[in-house]
């Protein structure tokens, strides 16, 4: 547990109607008073709370669109960044950013592998 979800324990453990004294708090569990105290009050969210709240897709919808990107590749298809980026204002119904494809991909690198795919040979492109 990290020393500010502690101190917030610590918060919410005091009886009703007893004083909470921040900067004792604070303290004891080692964290800026003035942090605790915005947590406390629901100012401030944590940096994992406001990240979730500000990325484009969910992580379902992440998951689907992997899951998908997989799909395509598996029937030779992979996708080019720009189908990405179009599949995923398709979900997201909003404009996804200029580098959102290169951080999805660092965010599912254990799940999604990029390539440079190699030319089509001459020949075999005269014969399609």
């Amino acid at each position: 547990m990290a020393a500010i979800d502690a101190a917030l324990a610590a918060i919410d453990s005091l009886k009703r109607g007893e004083k909470v004294n921040y900067t004792h708090i604070a303290a004891e569990y080692g964290v800026a008073r003035s942090t605790l105290s915005k947590r406390h009050r629901g100012v401030q969210r944590s940096n994992a709370e406001r990240i979730i709240k500000c990325r484009n897709l969910n992580i379902s919808q992440e998951s689907a669109l992997v899951e998908y990107i997989k799909a395509l590749h598996k029937r030779g298809l992979p996708p080019t960044r720009q189908m990405v980026r179009n599949f995923a204002l398709e979900i997201a119904k909003k404009e996804v950013g200029k580098c959102w494809v290169d951080r999805f991909m660092g965010r599912h690198k254990d799940r999604l592998i990029s390539r440079w795919t190699s030319g089509i040979d001459a020949v075999r492109q005269r014969a399609d």
